[in-house]
């Protein structure tokens, strides 16, 4: 049985001081899944590439929506790390994935 995902809470005064970097990291991440083209031709490939950057995109979408309400928001780490590692980019993935630590810097 998996733990269930608890999102961070992150204190007013942390939220205010690092409002910058999250949103650089979230919007840097929504960029760079829009440049991405699918890995093979074909409309069953652009089909897949258009469903895994939608997700990626949603998953951005529920960070800056957590953020708002003062927390790194789980689901979507997961959603959003899971999508950039099937568009093939594992860094910026790994660079979702620390953002619960935020509050740590």
């Amino acid at each position: 049985m998996t733990q269930p995902m608890t999102d961070k809470t992150i204190a007013p005064d942390d939220r205010a001081r690092l409002d910058q970097v999250f949103m650089q990291v979230v919007l840097d991440v929504q960029a760079q899944i829009q440049q991405t083209q699918p890995a093979q031709p074909g409309n069953l490939a652009a089909m897949f590439h258009k469903e895994t950057v939608t997700e990626g995109l949603q998953g951005c979408a529920m960070l800056i929506a957590g953020w708002n309400e003062g927390r790194v928001d789980e689901a979507g780490v997961t959603r959003a790390a899971k999508s950039l590692r099937a568009l093939e980019l594992p860094e910026l993935a790994e660079r979702v994935e620390k953002l619960p630590g935020i509050a740590e810097l």
